[in-house]
C-alpha cells in the first residue's frame, strides 16, 4: 500500500513550567492508503492533539510530518502549503456533523466540491450521497435528518475532494450502537473501496472488528493497542 501520511518523533507540550503537559511524547505513526485505523485511549491522552498534527491544523513543537512522501512540517515549521493540502487532499469528520442548517443534505456536500460548474458539483454530491446510502434524503435539511443520516452526509462532504487521508474525531459519540457500527463500517468502506487512509479517534469499543489496525494512546505515548481490545 502507498503511504498517505507519516509522523516521526512528534512532541507537543501545552503550558510551561510546573503546569506543562506533554500531549505528544515522541509519537511516530504511518497511515497507509486503503487501510482504516482506530485510535483509542482515555480523554486527555493526546488523541485529538495527534489528529490536529496529522491534519495540519496545529503542528507539533518538534518532529516531522510527511505527506505522500514529502516533508510537510518540520519542528513546527510548514514546508508546504498546508491550507492547500487540507483543501485538496484531506477530509475531516467530527463528533457533531456540523452541517449548515439552511442548506439541504445535497447542498451541504455541493459546497465542498471544488469541481467547476454547478451542474458537476450537483452530480458529484448526488453520487457521494448515493454511495453512502442517503441519496433519498438529499433534499432534507439537517434538522430533518437522524443523527446517523447527518453523519453520513458529513462523511459525503469529507469525501468531496477525493481525499487520500480522512481523519475522524469521535464521529459516533452521539450515536446508539446500531448507528455507531453503521458509521464505522462506512469508514472501512471508504478506505477499502476508495483507497483513502482513514484514522478514527474513538472511545467506542463496540465495532473495533471493522478496523485493520488499532492504536492506543496514553499520556501522550502511542503504541499498538492490546489484543484484548477487539474482544472488549
Amino acid at each position: 500500500m502507498t503511504e498517505a501520511v507519516r509522523a516521526a518523533k512528534l512532541r507537543k507540550t501545552y503550558g510551561t513550567g510546573g503546569s506543562a503537559v506533554l500531549a505528544l511524547d515522541d509519537v511516530s505513526l504511518t497511515l497507509e492508503r486503503g487501510s482504516v485505523a482506530a485510535l483509542l485511549g482515555p480523554s486527555g491522552s493526546g488523541k485529538s492533539t495527534l489528529i490536529k498534527a496529522l491534519g495540519f491544523v496545529s503542528p507539533a513543537d518538534t518532529g516531522e510530518v510527511f505527506f505522500q512522501g514529502q516533508v510537510a512540517v518540520k519542528d513546527g515549521v510548514p514546508l508546504a502549503d498546508l491550507s492547500r493540502l487540507r483543501r485538496q487532499h484531506l477530509g475531516f469528520v467530527f463528533q457533531k456533523a456540523n452541517l449548515t442548517s439552511f442548506l439541504t443534505a445535497r447542498e451541504n456536500v455541493e459546497i465542498a466540491c471544488e469541481f467547476g460548474g454547478k451542474d458537476s458539483q450537483r452530480t458529484r454530491a448526488r453520487a457521494l450521497l448515493e454511495y453512502l446510502e442517503v441519496a433519498h434524503r438529499e433534499k432534507a435539511y439537517p434538522e430533518m435528518l437522524s443523527g446517523g443520516e447527518q453523519q453520513r452526509v458529513a462523511i459525503a462532504r469529507a469525501l468531496a475532494n477525493e481525499p487520500s487521508l480522512v481523519l475522524a474525531d469521535e464521529p459516533t459519540a452521539a450515536l446508539d450502537s446500531v448507528r455507531s457500527r453503521s458509521v464505522m463500517e462506512l469508514f472501512r468502506k471508504v478506505a477499502h473501496e476508495r483507497g483513502a487512509a482513514v484514522l478514527v479517534v474513538t472511545h467506542d469499543h463496540r465495532a473495533l472488528d471493522v478496523f485493520d489496525v488499532l492504536y492506543e494512546m496514553e499520556d501522550g505515548r502511542l503504541q499498538p493497542a492490546r489484543a484484548d481490545f477487539r474482544n472488549a
